[in-house]
């Protein structure tokens, strides 16, 4: 628990004291958003805000990490591949947002390139993950299914991470809203990696054999996501509305990318679906837009994502970021009481 608690505290101190440096730096360099025409006409005058500040916390998690192992030591291929696929996606962001600055533009790397990059970085995290971090290739719930995927479980990483990523960038659409929300699921990764270490069942290594091996890895994990826990607080301190800094695409892909491998090495890959179920709605809710757009001829919402159409429908934008918010942490209460619920239905035991 004390390393938890540093990695969250380094994290935290990390963001909180290097934002408004990133923000005066950011300014200097011209690196400002640039909003979609088609967006919110309220949304103009974020024109020019400083962007790309998931660099912060992705330092924020990285400097977290390093000094936790340093003073705790026990450094493990599961904590390491999580926090590959963190900064592997997050790089993917940095591309996509540096090219928007650059152009003074709201469109960056083509979908075709951001697919390109999203597919290297979840191949690499999954071959890290089973040829390292020895875990399985089965597909999970809030356990290992027994579902073998085989080299399809490859794909199924693939799919995971891009799912993920581009979700958290979805509702990367209000000032804290996304932020606010993957503390709230990262929180729940914090517990449940802590639970599979406290109580001897850790998801990595699966096998009874591999103790303490395993329980060492769900620490690790644990510490990793404490300390983006901490990293991203703090960036939410200065990102709260009115926003003085976005995160950019460096930041909601890194997210995503993060609580996409967390569900992988802990064996919460569907449970991921519950836990993060705000990313769901907004996702689906552009799903449903497109097809019925092109299909139909119509549009279900105002406008796409979801938090789009609350606003045109005269919600004050902080009213909907609250709300979201809300539903978020209601999404990670039912998610962590299917958790326990597993816990308590296997007798307590791995």
């Amino acid at each position: 628990m004390r390393a938890i608690l540093l990695a969250a505290a380094v994290g935290m101190a990390f963001s909180l004291l290097g934002t408004p440096v990133a923000i005066r730096l950011f300014r200097r360099w011209g690196w400002g958003q640039h909003i979609r025409e088609d967006g919110p006409r309220t949304h103009m005058e974020k024109m020019g805000t400083p962007t790309m500040g998931g660099a912060v916390f992705l330092g924020g998690i990285v400097a977290s990490y390093l000094v936790t192992r340093i003073v705790f030591g026990t450094v493990t291929a599961a904590g390491l591949c999580v926090l590959l696929a963190t900064i592997g996606l997050g790089l993917v962001g940095f591309v996509d947002d540096l090219i928007k600055v650059r152009r003074r533009r709201s469109l960056g790397l083509s979908k075709t390139a951001k697919i390109a990059g999203q597919a290297v970085v979840a191949v690499a995290f999954g071959l890290v993950a089973v040829k390292a971090g020895h875990i399985t290739t089965d597909l999970s719930f809030i356990r290992d299914t027994g579902v073998t995927l085989g080299l399809a479980f490859y794909l199924w990483v693939l799919v995971i991470v891009a799912a993920w990523s581009n979700a958290v960038n979805l509702t990367d659409g209000l000032d804290g809203l996304a932020s606010g929300s993957a503390i709230l699921v990262l929180s729940a990764y914090v517990f449940i990696a802590f639970w599979q270490w406290r109580h001897s069942c850790a998801a990595i290594p699966p096998a009874e054999a591999c103790y303490p091996v395993g329980l060492d890895a769900s620490l690790d994990v644990a510490i990793v996501a404490g300390g983006a826990v901490g990293a991203v607080a703090g960036f939410l301190w200065w990102n709260a509305a009115p926003a003085r800094i976005f995160m950019g695409d460096t930041g909601a892909l890194a997210l995503g990318g993060l609580v996409a491998a967390l569900s992988v090495v802990t064996y919460t890959q569907l449970l991921l679906v519950v836990l993060g179920g705000l990313f769901v709605l907004e996702t689906t809710s552009v799903v449903l837009q497109v097809i019925a757009f092109r299909g139909f001829g119509r549009r279900i919402f105002r406008m796409s994502p979801i938090h789009h159409h609350f606003e045109l429908a005269g919600w004050p934008e902080f009213t909907v970021i609250v709300r979201f918010w809300i539903i978020a942490g209601m999404c990670v209460a039912v998610g962590i009481g299917l958790f326990y619920a597993d816990f308590l239905a296997k007798g307590g035991t791995g």
